[in-house]
């Protein structure tokens, strides 16, 4: 089974004592030509899960640099069908690295629970976190997703109560992603020290790993979470060096990459120390 995929590669992370680097990127930006390259980069560099943004007109939990990345990928023809076209398309040469898809209902909505959820499992897709479906509404999309084996991933936030964190976890599959600052993507640095306790307090109400994303921009960033987390989640600093190399594809993928590399060094160093 694909979702086969999450569970596996954070147990060979645990085993080798190693935090999990899931880099972001929005499907289709600036092109569907250059998707898979940087998928593929991604990889190179030392992500060890891909989290593929699917663009949405309205991408509420989004700051602007995300918002761009989806308002650029629209422009270019992106659409749902699209995003899943490219997550086929690095399956054929890469089987093993976790995709999960990040966006909002409605284009899931449209398609239909049953549809998306079969023709997502069979291009290749592990998990789905959609960010305005809350687990008290997530019951008919949530029976199709495990009907063709995708994890339904939840996010927490901050303000999130106890009694919250443990419904979610209850429901939770996949990984738990905690948003480490209040707001939206792209915004404030985190505390690494509050960071630390509600990480705890979510472990204490679930087994499966907790990835921390949000606010993460430098390696050092990265460093201090992979001591205290499962995952580090690394997006908007990403989509900046794709919109700055929008016009040189190759140079996009280079730098891409390289700024992975720092990223993965960085933390296995903080690790290992």
């Amino acid at each position: 089974m694909s979702s086969d995929r999450i569970q596996q590669r954070f147990a060979a992370l645990a085993k080798a004592r190693r935090a999990g680097l899931v880099t972001f990127i929005t499907a289709g930006d600036p092109s569907a030509e250059t998707g898979l390259a940087c998928m593929q980069a991604l990889v190179r560099g030392g992500a060890d899960l891909i989290e593929l943004g699917v663009p949405f007109s309205d991408p509420m939990a989004d700051g602007p640099t995300i918002q761009r990345a989806s308002e650029r990928a629209l422009a270019a023809g992106m659409t749902l069908t699209g995003v899943l076209d490219l997550v086929a398309a690095f399956r054929q040469q890469d089987d093993t690295t976790p995709v999960i898809l990040m966006g909002y209902l409605n284009p899931i909505e449209n398609m239909g629970y049953g549809v998306f959820a079969e023709r997502a499992a069979a291009a290749g897709v592990d998990g789905v976190l959609t960010v305005d479906l809350p687990p008290e509404e997530s019951g008919e999309c949530r029976a199709e997703f495990e009907r063709y084996g995708l994890r339904l991933i939840y996010l927490l936030a901050p303000t999130s109560s106890p009694a919250r964190v443990k419904a979610i976890c209850a429901q939770a599959s996949g990984f738990v992603y905690y948003v480490s600052v209040k707001g939206v993507t792209g915004g404030k640095s985190f505390d690494t020290e509050e960071v630390r306790q509600r990480i705890a307090e979510v472990k204490a109400q679930t087994r499966l790993p907790v990835g921390v994303g949000f606010g993460v921009r430098t390696p050092e960033h990265a460093a201090a979470l992979a001591e205290i987390s499962d995952a580090v989640i690394v997006g908007s600093v990403l989509i900046e060096l794709v919109e700055q190399h929008a016009a040189a594809p190759e140079a996009m993928v280079r730098a891409l990459e390289t700024f992975v590399v720092g990223l993965r060094t960085a933390m296995d160093a903080r690790r290992a120390a």
